[in-house]
């Protein structure tokens, strides 16, 4: 028990000191409004994306940061480029978007084994549970990240394409077309402006066309987006209209998601089965026939008399 008892007094003496730097942390991060509204005012639609006014530029940020990645390195975990490419599909592009996820999977299990000490009963079993969850969370966030904005993608891609329509029929090249469309979409559709730009960044750092409409596909891993960079590789190789394409493209696009809004619509009568009959028809059952089963008993008991 007094084995027990110190621990707990320093299962305290840590939380109340992680509390302590946390918060002072968070002040020291905190930046002023004069500063955040000139980074607002400087920034421009073509600023690369991932690199906004985001804490990896306060000093403090940068030190824990620099910490993390001293301890990453110091431990032998080199940068992973399955890695790299995971957090850019949750759209996570930052330079420190690594350091951040290491930090979290190794101080996530510290924390767990803190709070796990005051639990009184069954101590380890839970220091173990909350140790694996803490480990397992980081990969769980970006998972739903990845899911959700795969999503958003999917459902905002006719959009963009009738926008790239509008932008090609005005006379612009392709090129300026998907950029012209990224920033316009920078507000409405986040995630296709994020691709977008990237994919101008990627030509203007000497990326050939196609391999830069690749990279997309690849990092969406979206079936639509896909056959859109198909449709445009293959428009750019053979010259055909590209307006043509587009137009229908989005259509087929279009046509897809009433099907499958169709299809989600003839399933419902199939699901709502089961909440009829678990939970609808007996309470409809009780209301008819519990009068008549009651008459019934009385009737009998009368009877039997």
């Amino acid at each position: 028990m007094n084995g027990m008892n110190a621990i707990r007094v320093i299962s305290w003496m840590v939380t109340v000191f992680c509390a302590l730097a946390v918060v002072l942390v968070a002040l020291l991060m905190r930046g002023s409004g004069e500063a955040k509204r000139l980074m607002e005012v400087t920034r421009t639609p073509l600023s690369a994306p991932g690199q906004g006014a985001g804490g990896a530029g306060n000093p403090a940020m940068r030190l824990l940061l620099g910490l993390v990645r001293f301890v990453r390195t110091r431990l032998g975990f080199a940068p992973d480029e399955k890695l790299r490419q995971k957090l850019m599909a949750a759209g996570l592009r930052d330079n420190s978007a690594v350091d951040t996820y290491f930090g979290i999977r190794l101080l996530g299990p510290i924390a767990a084994v803190v709070a796990g000490t005051f639990i009184g009963s069954n101590t380890f079993f839970w220091i173990l549970m909350l140790m694996g969850m803490a480990y397992v969370a980081p990969d769980l966030w970006v998972g739903h990240r990845t899911r959700k904005r795969r999503e958003h993608i999917r459902l905002g891609l006719p959009d963009a394409l009738d926008l790239m329509v509008v932008c090609v029929d005005a006379g612009l090249a392709i090129d300026q077309a998907l950029l012209r469309a990224g920033q316009e979409l920078a507000l409405s559709q986040p995630e296709i402006s994020e691709e977008f730009l990237q994919i101008n960044f990627e030509q203007r750092a000497g990326k050939p066309r196609i391999e830069a409409w690749q990279s997309m596909a690849d990092r969406t891993r979206i079936e639509t987006v896909k056959s859109f960079v198909q449709m445009l590789a293959q428009t750019d190789r053979f010259g055909t209209p590209l307006v043509k394409a587009l137009r229908v493209f989005a259509d087929g696009l279009r046509q897809q998601r009433r099907q499958q809004a169709e299809e989600l619509g003839a399933k419902t009568t199939v699901k709502l089965i089961f909440p009829l009959v678990l939970f609808i028809f007996p309470s409809i059952f009780i209301v008819l026939l519990g009068p008549a089963v009651i008459l019934i008993a009385r009737n009998l008991v009368d009877i039997f008399k």
